[in-house]
This record gives structure tokens, C-alpha cells and sequence, in this order.
């Protein structure tokens, strides 16, 4: 599939706006889970890659006023040369919120939508959990990311149910645990783990 700009070009345009470092590190992340599902499932890398890095693009403007999320993202895109198909799926993983009230009742039905939603969810509770072994990821095993995905007190802000939505793709989870980790490590001295 054909996307307007490079990467490069597309992590220059967040660079371009307010962004905290612990928001770009959420985009990173995401864009590297999104890229091993996709050679998992024999898809884009690039594009699924593209779909993650630039999920959140309208973050910056909007995490003060969610009700915006995801749909100043539409114009942000538009005038980089993204398509209507490229913006619906980026926009997905803003359904279902009652707080974007124009995506409140609308669902997830494709592949990719599933697995961003459950992919930009997940990176919060790997973040969460490097954290609490002094930031490292290197040596991190599925079965101690499940204790904590199990317990709802840790990364309480991180919907357990949204991430489960990639079982909609056919992935079992403990498999896309392994894949999350495995994706997140080749990019650890990015994101500040080790």
C-alpha cells in the first residue's frame, strides 16, 4: 500500500508538535508491535507500521479534551496526503469511548482495527512493568507480564477487554504477550528500557 510520507518524515511531523517524551516512547512502541503483527499475519509492515507511529497523532492537541481525540487526527492526516481508509483506521481506536461522543456507538470490524486497539493498550502495561524491574525489558517472560495483566490494580488505566480484542484477529494472547515483548525489545534503547 502507498503512504504519502516516509517514516522519517512521519516522526519529524509528531516531532513537530508538544510532545512528551513519554507519549513519543507510546508511539514507538506501538508502531513496533503494529509492524510484528504485521509480518505475523503476512500483511504491510510498513503501512501497519505507519498505522501505529501515527495512532495518536492529535494526542498533543487533544489529551486535555478527549471528546476531540482522534478526530482532529482526520484533518492532521488529510493535509499529509493519507486517505479516507488510512484516517478510518487510525480513527478506530476511538470507538466505543463515550467520551468521543461521534465514535460512541460505532465498532471495531477489521483486522488491523483490533489489533491497534489492542496493541497501543498493551504498550501501557509492558511500560508499567519494565518499570517496576528497574526499567528492564530485556530478560521480561510472558508468564510475569500475565500476573500483571490479571491483576486490576496494576495499570488500572489500561483496559484489559480492549487488549483482549486481538483474539478478535485469531492471535491467542499469550502469543501476541510474546510478540508485544519480542517487538518492544528491539527498541528498548528508543523507549528508554533496557
Amino acid at each position: 500500500m502507498n503512504l504519502p510520507i516516509t517514516r522519517d518524515k512521519a516522526v519529524e511531523f509528531l516531532k513537530s508538535m508538544p510532545q512528551e517524551e513519554s507519549d513519543m516512547n507510546h508511539y514507538l512502541e506501538t508502531e513496533a508491535i503494529m509492524k510484528a503483527l504485521a509480518r505475523h499475519f503476512e500483511e504491510d509492515e510498513e503501512y501497519w507500521g505507519m498505522i501505529g507511529l501515527l495512532h495518536d497523532v492529535d494526542w498533543s492537541l487533544t489529551k486535555d479534551d478527549w471528546s476531540e481525540h482522534t478526530l482532529k487526527a482526520e484533518k492532521l492526516l488529510k493535509e499529509k496526503g493519507f486517505d479516507d481508509e488510512f484516517i478510518q483506521i487510525v480513527q478506530s481506536h476511538g470507538y466505543g469511548y463515550d467520551e468521543i461522543s461521534a465514535f460512541k456507538d460505532k465498532q471495531r470490524l477489521k483486522k488491523i482495527e483490533h489489533a491497534l486497539i489492542a496493541s497501543e493498550t498493551l504498550t501501557g502495561i509492558i511500560y508499567a512493568y519494565a518499570l517496576i524491574r528497574g526499567k528492564k525489558i530485556s530478560d521480561m517472560k510472558v508468564k510475569g507480564l500475565k500476573k500483571r495483566f490479571k491483576e486490576k490494580s496494576f495499570a488500572a488505566n489500561c483496559n484489559r477487554e480492549l487488549v483482549k480484542e486481538i483474539e478478535k484477529t485469531g492471535l491467542e494472547l499469550d502469543e501476541f504477550f510474546q510478540l508485544a515483548i519480542d517487538a518492544m525489545k528491539e527498541i528498548a534503547d528508543q523507549i528508554g528500557l533496557n
